[in-house]
């Protein structure tokens, strides 16, 4: 009798539970002008339960939440539908009429030579934040996770967005409109420095390989432009822990959601993975870190928003090489650099018009100290030492002249002071460069737009003006297929450190020319262009060596006799939808590039320029696990590589090659592994994510160039610090569930 009434317990818990967690049923039909429409992402707010409509727009899902909802309707075509929903016992029917979304999606947008990220309802839309992070082998950095989309060279050794056979100086980095200066860190030679911004600071990024915004400029190659967050969706603290670094943070969003303050504080340290690593890099001092930064956002009651950042980060390390003199045994260079950075940005719409104005302001210091060591016996070191001030203002107006029609206007003000002291070379630099420009998007037909603008600049120190003129147009072939040509003037001001005595010089000048095709449906992208690039006034240089113990040479501009090219072929496929909580895309580059600058005797395919770039990316998010599993492989043909020496010619100092070659082709496997414990936890007050990445699985040793000798007899190789790292670290947020992030867009 016992026996039977336990039996009896279980059964009546047993359906209880059951009953507490029974499934609810939602369904309905999605139509436009009274038709249904498929495809429609149909989800349950905050939840992970949803379903798509079908051909005849119904859906249909179960789910066992309870209690007030909101059911979303959502489509790149569509303005998207929210409605409020009471889930109790009985299933629900939910109808939804969809409008078109005219302004964003219809209309054709002009897009050659750009990738948009900062709308997610354009369907040029490639990578988030989120995509950054979950990545593999970018490390969390924004311009690394670039290196993996068409048109970006892998280049180790230094830092910068090598785009299409132009150098890493040659594209430029913006934030929420006002130009960054120095967004890498402070490195030393074959070190590239990292990104000084945090990837999460930016809800968007459009990134133009070429062709970009007549509002924009100083970039002969193409442009980064970042969109930072608005207001929090909630206060939250965040810690973060490894065995490289220890971070904290906050974000405080006041009752009312009008104005929202954060900071964040972050210190990083090398030498714990140095006794785990075998790394190729003699680090005589462990690289380090300090950073810190605030940020406060304001929206004011007549629809105005303030934007304020700044930041501060400070960095040192030591490396000592062998020496390629014979007369002494190791080379020894020391850095110490400081960074400051601050940003201010104002939006408000005044009637039919809509101001955007922004300004920012940075300071930077590198102190590089050079010294050589015979017998542990340190030489007296020689300081090269540069200190950066650099203030930036912009202004905006922008009127829309009918839904897919708009006309904008503005200027842009870039003052740059700049001190050096290396030996014999001492120079103050200065240069204000004044800007206007004028841009409009016209919208023909919902088939056809274009975008028309043209910028003016003036530089103080060339004492030059320029006046650049940009076109694009574009034009939809099918309903899923669009084409679009792009055709462009860009101008640069020399590099500063190539104006190390006096020299007539111009602006440098590209034009660019760009066709592209491309489809864009629900969940993949394809995507061709083929570009054409042409240099003119380019910097030709000769060499003066201030300090020939540590063979440390200075390039010095001469005058603007360099030329050059660039053309390729690029593709790239993304696809979100085949297989199921995978994404992955595939991107292929084929450069063909010369050019005859800097201290290059003749025409030159650049040593930074690979003929051939294949990059793969995979995600998969296994909810059962809460585990995600990341990819990532990339593949560039070997570049070529350069020993230019001078030499006395008929009273003349010409420039030759000495020693020449080929690098060998690189490969590099990346791994990451992300772990969401609380994944689903309702109750949970911290969500926590542990991360796992293993950078180069396969240990390929790859090399990005050769240092010589003064004499040329004698040769090094530049390699990367380590083979293969691995990263492990935790990512504990309290306040907001981050891991919600990372099963987004079906990763």
């Amino acid at each position: 009798m016992k026996t039977q009434a336990k039996k009896l317990l279980l059964l009546i818990a047993f359906l209880s539970f059951i009953a507490g967690y029974s499934q609810i049923k939602i369904s309905g039909k999605v139509t436009f002008k009274s038709k249904g429409v498929n495809e429609i992402n149909v989800t349950l707010k905050d939840t992970y339960d949803g379903a798509t409509t079908d051909a005849q727009g119904n859906f249909s899902f179960e789910t066992s939440e309870k209690g007030s909802h909101i059911l979303t309707f959502a489509h790149p075509k569509y303005q998207d539908v929210e409605k409020s929903i009471v889930i109790d016992n009985q299933d629900i029917s939910v109808n939804a009429e969809l409008k078109e979304q005219i302004s964003e999606i219809d209309a054709v947008v002009v897009s050659a030579g750009s990738i948009e990220a900062s709308d997610k309802k354009r369907a040029t839309a490639l990578l988030t934040p989120i995509d950054i992070y979950t990545t593999a082998g970018a490390d969390g950095q924004i311009s690394s996770a670039l290196n993996y989309l068409p048109g970006v060279q892998k280049v180790g050794e230094t830092e910068g967005l090598f785009i299409r056979g132009g150098t890493g100086t040659e594209s430029k980095i913006f934030m929420d409109g006002s130009l960054i200066n120095n967004y890498f860190s402070n490195s030393v030679p074959g070190i590239a420095g990292r990104d000084r911004f945090n990837t999460s600071l930016f809800k968007g990024n459009v990134f133009s390989s070429g062709g970009y915004s007549a509002l924009y400029g100083q970039a002969l190659s193409g442009a980064l432009m970042l969109e930072s967050v608005d207001l929090p969706d909630q206060s939250s603290y965040d810690f973060g822990i490894s065995p490289i670094f220890l971070s904290a943070g906050f974000q405080k969003l006041s009752d009312d959601k009008t104005h929202s303050f954060g900071a964040t504080l972050g210190y990083s340290l090398l030498s714990v993975m140095q006794k785990v690593f075998n790394f190729n890099t003699d680090f005589i001092d462990a690289p380090q870190g300090l950073n810190g930064d605030f940020n406060f956002r304001i929206k004011t009651k007549s629809g105005g928003f303030f934007k304020y950042y700044g930041m501060y980060d400070s960095n040192k390390m030591g490396v000592r090489t062998e020496s390629l003199e014979p007369e002494y045994d190791f080379a020894l260079v020391r850095l110490k650099g400081k960074n400051t950075y601050h940003n201010l940005s104002f939006k408000q719409k005044f009637g039919k018009y809509l101001l955007n104005a922004g300004t920012s302001y940075s300071y930077n210091r590198s102190d590089l100290n050079f010294s050589t060591e015979t017998n542990d016996i340190e030489s007296d070191r020689t300081k090269l030492l540069t200190d950066g001030n650099y203030i930036n203002f912009k202004a905006v107006l922008e009127r829309k002249i009918n839904k897919i029609s708009a006309l904008r206007a503005g200027f842009e003000l870039n003052n740059t002071g700049e001190k050096l002291n290396f030996g014999d070379v001492q120079k103050h630099y200065k240069d204000l460069i004044s800007s206007a420009f004028i841009e409009t998007d016209l919208g023909f037909s919902n088939a056809l737009s274009a975008k028309i603008g043209v910028r003016a600049e003036n530089s103080s120190f060339l004492e030059k003006n320029n006046i650049a003129p940009r076109f694009a147009v574009a034009y939809r072939l099918a309903k899923d297929w669009t084409t679009s040509f792009a055709y462009g003037w860009f101008y640069q001001n020399p590099e500063s450190k190539y104006i190390n005595g006096p020299a007539d010089l111009e602006f440098q000048k590209s034009q660019h020319y760009i066709f592209q095709v491309q489809r864009s449906s629900e969940g993949r992208s394809l995507r061709f262009e083929a570009f054409y690039k042409k240099y003119d006034q380019l910097i030709k240089t000769f060499n003066i060596v201030p300090d020939k113990e540590q063979n440390q040479q200075v390039q010095t501009a001469l005058n603007n006799n360099g030329y050059g090219y660039a053309k390729g072929l690029e593709l790239f496929w993304r696809d979100k939808k085949t297989f199921e909580n995978i994404d992955y895309w595939i991107s292929y580059s084929f450069l063909d590039s010369k050019r005859d600058f800097i201290n290059y005797p003749v025409s030159l395919k650049p040593n930074f320029a690979s003929a051939h770039t294949l990059s793969a990316v995979a995600k998969r998010f296994i909810p059962e696990w809460k585990l995600g599993v990341n990819l990532s492989y990339t593949y560039s043909k070997g570049r070529p590589y350069y020993d230019i020496a001078t030499k006395s010619e008929n009273s003349n100092v010409i420039n030759y090659i000495r020693n020449e070659g080929k690098l060998k082709d690189y490969n590099a496997l990346n791994i990451s592994f992300n772990y969401l414990p609380n994944l689903g936890k309702k109750e949970a007050k911290a969500f926590t994510v542990l991360v796992l990445s293993v950078s180069n699985v396969l240990g390929s040793k790859n090399v990005y160039g050769y240092n010589f000798s003064l004499d040329g007899a004698r040769s090094s190789s530049v390699v990367p610090p380590v083979n293969t790292f691995v990263f492990i670290g935790a990512f504990i947020s309290f306040g907001v569930d981050r891991t919600q992030d990372a099963i987004n867009n079906n990763l």
